[in-house]
């Protein structure tokens, strides 16, 4: 197992271009994955980095070993997924990420329950509505709403979510209700998710001649979605939510549905994972466990709640 030992650390350091980096990804000392890599490299009587005072540049012969140990690596998970599904005893940590009102309302209630289910399984839970690095990050898996930027990963949609735009009764008590989707750009305040590299705010709606994305501005941003949502229930604008994480304050009256005769366009909800994580045993039974509790989630539709 010592070989491929080296070989998981060798490619943790291809991918995140740090010893230490890598090193903390293996819960190893930075000592014992410098010790790893050099005992790969006389191995193979080869120079796998080029060593930098700010990183490690893979060589012409890292670059090539990589790919053969991605390969290496894809061949043993897979026979150890054999071998899970055969022994039925699948075991080990789970590192999994989602959105925080995603994570909070649909992921974090369920973990209990999926450990009764599979008690030799520890799930680490990350929760960020910021755009995560797998590979950097170390994870099993994403939960993820909208659509990759990343081709290389592979994706399982789970379920398309319904959104509403909504605001406090308040807020439309002082700046009225929009008349239709234009009058969001004139004189209304709208509640913006922003995070580093996020794109412009466009909202989809969907009117009687098809969609059309409302570019939309406002004196509040954040990077947390639930900041978003405490903004509107205080009255400080209009908010663009998933269904599922305001249909408790529509349902009490605490917001209301604006524009209900142009919802938005449903967001696709999916997991990513990486190709090497496709046959792991623990990863695909997480997904598919809270993949059925998701669907019934959100399964609740804008038109069964007050308008």
């Amino acid at each position: 197992m010592a070989y491929l030992d080296n070989i998981r650390t060798f490619i943790r350091v291809y991918e995140l271009g740090s010893m230490s980096a890598a090193a903390r990804d293996q819960r190893i000392s930075a000592a014992v994955a410098s010790a790893r890599i050099s005992q790969l490299e006389e191995h193979l009587n080869v120079r796998l980095f080029q060593r930098t005072t700010r990183k490690l540049n893979p060589t012409e012969q890292g670059e090539l070993f990589y790919q053969g140990a991605c390969k290496i690596l894809d061949a043993v998970d897979e026979a150890e997924a054999d071998i899970s599904n055969v022994t039925q005893t699948p075991r080990g940590s789970l590192y999994v990420a989602a959105p925080l009102g995603v994570g909070r309302r649909l992921i974090a209630p369920m973990v209990p329950a999926f450990r009764e289910a599979y008690p030799l399984i520890t799930v680490r839970l990350r929760l960020s509505d910021r755009r995560l690095d797998l590979a950097a990050e170390g994870l099993d898996a994403a939960f993820f709403l909208g659509v990759p930027e990343d081709s290389t990963l592979r994706i399982r949609k789970i379920t398309d979510c319904p959104r509403v735009l909504c605001a406090s009764s308040a807020y439309i008590a002082r700046k009225g209700m929009p008349r239709d989707s234009a009058a969001l750009k004139d004189g209304h305040d709208c509640l913006n998710l922003r995070y580093p590299g996020a794109p412009e705010f466009q909202w989809p709606l969907q009117g009687p001649e098809g969609v059309r994305r409302v570019a939309v501005s406002g004196p509040l941003e954040s990077d947390d979605g639930d900041v978003l949502t405490q903004w509107a229930l205080g009255g400080h604008g209009i908010v663009l939510k998933p269904l599922f994480e305001v249909a408790e304050h529509l349902r009490a009256g605490r917001l209301v549905r604006v524009l209900p005769d142009e919802p938005p366009v449903p967001i696709q909800m999916a997991c990513l994972f990486t190709h090497r994580r496709r046959q792991d045993p623990k990863t695909r039974l997480f997904i598919d466990f809270m993949a059925r509790h998701i669907q019934n989630a959100v399964a609740t539709s804008p038109d069964q709640l007050p308008r």
